[in-house]
């Protein structure tokens, strides 16, 4: 059980700790800027509509990007933001603690990089090196953060948080945004909504493991697989997987990105077609990198796609957009 009380959490002094948190990276943003340059009066302020419970969370500004697919990213206040970064970082300890080994998103020495190895010893595991047949069920959660259910959420929540003034103010963080009717949807940009869908796809994580007895399965936020020997096994397994989705987390699996293949056939997962011998990247992030660095890149756009693509083969492509001689 969490047992950090409220009033210790809103202190000013674990405020200010906060900010030297949240602030690093980010001095030189004009809003940053504009807060810092009262701080203290801010925190104050903060502090005060915490300790009376009087605070309200803001409107959030919109934004569109694309990573390759469009997404729509919601940017809140920084007063909000440094509140996020207040309830992160008292919850990520104790959740932590308690999340499986194979979920990878949003984790600290987890990512994507590391479920692409963790996907390749289970393959490498099941098919015996290569002497097997391995079958990967394949799965992928429609709108995944537009379908979290707030009460849902609460209620998890509730079972491993004892204050009651700590629900109210996760509550206002919640109930701050919705998608397409009120108590559903959490916004893609908060740091708090990467660490309370982790909570939330861990009451599936526990099904998995604990009530399926699933042993080769691996979860990066909404993207899953399970990986098997036994195809029948599998078919089996998916609409238990899905009464569970729809019944306890009212969420629905994506019709047209479930699906059964064999590892020797090619499986895509996390942006990449994965082979017993080999890793190749998919198309469209092909596309997305060739783009990117055709006029004249920054120098850590290069770095990072440079660090993509040595997790793959992708020596060939990395020759031709000049990333190699």
């Amino acid at each position: 059980m969490f047992f950090h009380k409220y009033k210790d959490i809103i202190s000013i002094e674990n405020l200010l700790v906060t900010w030297d948190r949240f602030v690093r990276g980010k001095r030189h943003k004009t809003d940053v800027v504009r807060y810092q340059s009262r701080l203290s009066d801010n925190i104050v302020k903060l502090h005060g509509l915490l300790f009376s419970r009087k605070y309200e969370h803001g409107a959030y500004s919109a934004f569109n990007i694309s990573d390759p697919k469009p997404r729509n990213i919601h940017k809140a206040s920084v007063q909000d933001r440094l509140l996020h970064h207040l309830i992160y970082k008292e919850l990520y300890p104790y959740f932590e603690n308690r999340f499986i080994y194979d979920s990878y998103s949003c984790r600290e020495n987890k990512g994507t990089h590391r479920a692409l190895d963790r996907f390749k010893q289970f393959a490498d595991k099941v098919s015996k090196n290569n002497i097997r047949t391995c079958y990967i069920l394949k799965c992928d959660i429609k709108k995944f953060f537009a379908s979290i259910d707030h009460e849902v959420l609460m209620n998890i929540l509730k079972r491993h948080i004892e204050d009651p003034e700590l629900h109210w103010l996760i509550r206002q963080v919640i109930k701050s945004f919705h998608t397409t009717r009120p108590g559903v949807g959490l916004p893609l940009g908060n740091l708090t909504s990467q660490l309370l869908v982790n909570i939330y796809m861990h009451e599936f994580d526990m099904f998995m493991k604990q009530e399926l007895r699933v042993k080769y399965y691996i979860r990066y936020a909404d993207d899953f697989a399970i990986l098997s020997d036994d195809k029948t096994y599998l078919e089996e397994v998916l609409p238990k997987m899905e009464v569970f989705l729809n019944n306890r987390l009212k969420l629905l699996l994506h019709e047209h990105k479930v699906y059964i293949k064999t590892y020797g056939t090619g499986v895509d997962f996390l942006g990449w077609i994965h082979f017993p011998h080999h890793r190749q990247i998919r198309t469209t992030t092909k596309r997305k990198i060739i783009t990117k660095l055709k006029w004249y890149p920054k120098p850590e756009t290069i770095s990072s796609y440079r660090g993509l693509l040595n997790h793959g083969n992708t020596h060939d492509l990395q020759k031709k957009i000049g990333l190699k001689s």
